[in-house]
């Protein structure tokens, strides 16, 4: 089978509606020959159960070995971006880019901070900073503009949320909005000096606490390197944090903001979930499905010939799965393109892949579930009469669907 269509995410017409456009091509075929977003060719990856595959199967790798004599592929992306020598190790130093033992050892040291256990023990501090959050809401909506709900909630809560679990003092927690910013910017202008930034404050933080240990995931980091020192290097230390700080507030952050306007641009379902409070665990799976932030998940590379989906992906070809085409692929949801806070998660064997699959799922998934529930019931019940100002704008982008701004009035607007 061969297609005359090659996909990339570059494209306008893809960005402006990744969830339209690769369902569309995931309808013709589960896989399509295109080019990865650095120019290079790679297989897009759209139906379920071959995006399960590639995120599940060990034949699949997060890196790729150069060749003999061939400059790493991920190296090479890094210095197209403008990152620097120094700072590539904390880039290449990501969960993300390891499989195998020294993902499991890495994986393990953090995952203590994510129990079931621990993730409830936060609840009630999740409901303390939503409400003082809720309240400053209500004190700006005595005036006559409208509120962003993403500067003042939609980043604030997780922010707060996974900085306390880490040891990220409360001062230092504004800059990371604008160093996550900068850092999916995915520009030569912006992405350097927001490493530079995270990995400077980091082991300044590293550094504050070997004097002053807490009750925080960097004072146990440096508990487990102080036993076993060849089991956590320095500069793994520090790319751990940014790894759990940054993607535990900016991926929670653009979900709880794509499901606000999901619930106000769907008042059926808004109201069905004020009427029965009830099912918002379960309207959280629905919204992670149909509005995750990361609808692309990182390339992964054929480590020998595969056949998937028809088709032989050789050894050493790009793959890039695309979850969002995945999570409302027909072989695994009825009448997948609707929105529906009642549908039950996985209805005919198949969870959601909005966090991921395999080793790689993440971490935080119920740490940031549980953060989108009690947010999203918080707003709207305290809330009830919350209208869209503006109606929102997911502006074009490759790799994440997000709102820039999500301007509401809390009460009535004449």
């Amino acid at each position: 089978m061969t297609h005359t269509y090659e996909p990339n995410l570059l494209d306008p017409a893809i960005m402006a509606d990744l969830r339209g456009e690769f369902g569309r091509l995931r309808d013709q075929s589960s896989l399509w020959r295109g080019w990865a977003m650095d120019g290079t060719p790679a297989w897009y990856v759209t139906g379920a159960a071959e995006v399960r595959t590639v995120l599940s199967d060990p034949r699949f790798a997060t890196r790729r070995t150069p060749a003999p004599g061939e400059e790493d592929p991920l190296i090479k992306n890094l210095a197209a971006l403008g990152i620097p020598e120094d700072l590539t190790v904390h880039v290449t130093g990501m969960l993300i880019n390891f499989s195998g033992a020294e993902h499991s050892r890495l994986r393990k040291l953090v995952s203590s901070a994510f129990t079931a256990r621990r993730v409830t023990d936060l609840r009630p501090r999740i409901e303390e900073i939503t409400g003082k959050l809720l309240d400053g809401i209500e004190a700006a909506a005595a005036g006559p503009d409208p509120v962003d709900l993403i500067e003042s909630f939609a980043y604030p809560v997780p922010i707060a949320v996974i900085c306390e679990l880490v040891g990220v003092p409360e001062s230092d927690r504004p800059a990371w909005r604008e160093w996550g910013d900068g850092l999916v910017s995915m520009t030569p202008d912006r992405t350097p000096d927001a490493l530079r930034s995270m990995v400077e404050q980091v082991k300044a933080l590293v550094d504050r606490r070997r004097a002053e240990p807490a009750d925080d995931l960097i004072t146990a980091l440096l508990r487990a390197q102080a036993e076993d020192g060849d089991r956590l290097s320095d500069d793994e230390l520090v790319t751990l944090v940014i790894n759990i700080v940054f993607a535990g507030h900016e991926t929670t952050a653009h979900q709880i903001g794509n499901s606000i306007a999901a619930l106000l641009t769907h008042p059926d379902q808004l109201d069905l979930l004020r009427r029965e409070p009830d099912r918002w665990p379960a309207a959280v799976h629905e919204l992670v499905r149909l509005w995750t932030p990361f609808p692309i998940s990182p390339l992964r590379y054929a480590l020998e010939d595969v056949e998937l989906g028809g088709f032989t992906i050789a050894a050493g070809e790009a793959v890039q799965p695309v979850l969002i085409s995945a999570n409302t692929d027909p072989a695994c949801h009825s009448d997948p393109d609707r929105f529906d806070v009642g549908r039950r998660d996985g209805e005919r064997g198949g969870g959601n892949l909005g966090f991921g699959h395999g080793i790689h799922y993440c971490l935080g998934a119920p740490l940031a579930r549980m953060e989108t529930e009690i947010a999203l019931s918080a707003l709207f019940r305290r809330f009830p009469e919350l209208t869209l100002a503006t109606e929102p704008h997911w502006a074009p982008h490759p790799l994440m669907v997000r709102l820039g701004q999500l301007l509401v009035h809390p009460h009535p607007h004449p």
